[in-house]
């Protein structure tokens, strides 16, 4: 469970199992929907490691950038969402079509694509 306790600060603090996960509402640290691209990097960059342990090849060197591509209706929810990897020479064409493939396997991605199924609920509970 993801647990939270708001004070009147310009931070948030989410707690989960023994982790620590903070927001910044003021640009101190980034907010949720940053954090949501940073999940989407970090998820490209296990699948990329993933993918390099299958195939018995060293990850050292890859570079993956992402960057959230908006319209100008809404800049906060991206059209698209950029992944853009590049290879170190060590890795041949074949790896590198494996390494691409697998990263458009990501978990996070495959939430918020097919996320329209979910179903968010926000109840009150009584206070213990």
């Amino acid at each position: 469970m993801y647990q939270l306790t708001l004070d009147d600060s310009n931070q948030i603090h989410v707690h989960y199992r023994k982790h620590v996960i903070s927001y910044g509402l003021d640009g101190s640290l980034p907010n949720p929907l940053e954090a949501t691209y940073a999940a989407l990097a970090g998820c490209a960059g296990v699948y990329s490691r993933k993918a390099c342990k299958a195939l018995g090849i060293s990850a050292d060197g890859i570079e993956i950038n992402c960057k959230p591509v908006v319209s100008s209706g809404n800049t906060l929810i991206p059209r698209r969402f950029l992944t853009e990897v590049s290879f170190p020479e060590h890795i041949n064409a074949e790896a590198r079509e494996k390494i691409l493939e697998e990263v458009n396997h990501c978990a996070v991605k495959q939430l918020i694509h097919d996320g329209a199924s979910i179903e968010f609920i926000s109840n009150e509970v009584s206070a213990a």
